[in-house]
């Protein structure tokens, strides 16, 4: 049984597409269904998080969760993917080393930042590594005239960017944490602030002018709210464009 995007607590960006802000630490996590598929973006900070929106998505896209891509490897968007056994798992390339080998990196990052030990182990110990490795675009079939793209687009917050590009009117762009509106854009150790703001210039040749822009954390924006982010990123950094 399916029900409305309205009912399950998401929001609906285009027909078939939606997302929705997580607690916590306010992470978002994306949904978009083909005539056969679905595709998950983002699994959440927890194993119990990853099961809660894999009975969202299933109910609102009226099959099993097919894909899963992963934005980039930080605990709130990774920790709830191996709630999606089934999924064939989608990163940028090179993230299949972080999961592998900085796993007690990720773990103490997550009790930093408020996870529970407990939690964080559970999800350490399940952690899942993508199949699928994208070194530059994969345009991902779901069945009918839905397709997405998803693209290597950094390195910019973090070595190993992946976004989702969802053809349409409008398009929609799921940016992962190389954007942000609900607070200043966070640059840790795995930051390349160098490449950064060109990340966010290929965001927005590859969306346009009048693309839905799904940043990691906060609202959705526009063309206008990226390029002024871009610019604000190469002010802080000091990259010249």
């Amino acid at each position: 049984m399916t029900v409305t995007w309205e009912e399950a607590g998401w929001e609906r960006l285009a027909a078939g597409v939606g997302r929705c802000r997580l607690p916590g630490w306010d992470c978002t996590v994306g949904l978009v269904v083909g005539a056969g598929s679905a595709l998950m973006i983002d699994a959440g900070s927890s194993l119990a998080e990853g099961a809660r929106l894999r009975t969202a998505a299933r109910a609102l896209a009226g099959r099993p969760v097919t894909h899963l891509a992963l934005t980039h490897p930080h605990f709130d968007h990774v920790f709830g993917a191996a709630e999606f056994a089934d999924a064939e798992v989608f990163g940028a390339a090179g993230v299949e080393r972080v999961l592998a080998d900085e796993r007690e990196a990720l773990r103490g990052d997550a009790i930093e930042n408020g996870l529970h030990a407990r939690v964080a182990d559970e999800a350490v110990a399940a952690l899942v590594h993508p199949r699928h490795l994208v070194s530059d675009e994969w345009t991902l079939p779901l069945g009918g005239d839905r397709q997405a793209l998803l693209v290597n687009a950094g390195p910019g917050h973090t070595s190993h960017d992946l976004a989702v590009v969802v053809p349409g009117a409008p398009a929609v762009v799921f940016c992962g944490d190389l954007v942000e509106e609900s607070g200043e854009p966070q640059a840790g150790p795995d930051a390349v602030p160098s490449h950064w703001p060109a990340a966010l210039d290929r965001l927005l040749d590859l969306g346009g002018e009048d693309a839905l822009y799904v940043p990691g954390h906060g609202a959705v924006v526009d063309a206008g709210f990226v390029r002024a982010q871009r610019d604000a990123l190469a002010t802080r950094f000091g990259v010249s464009r």
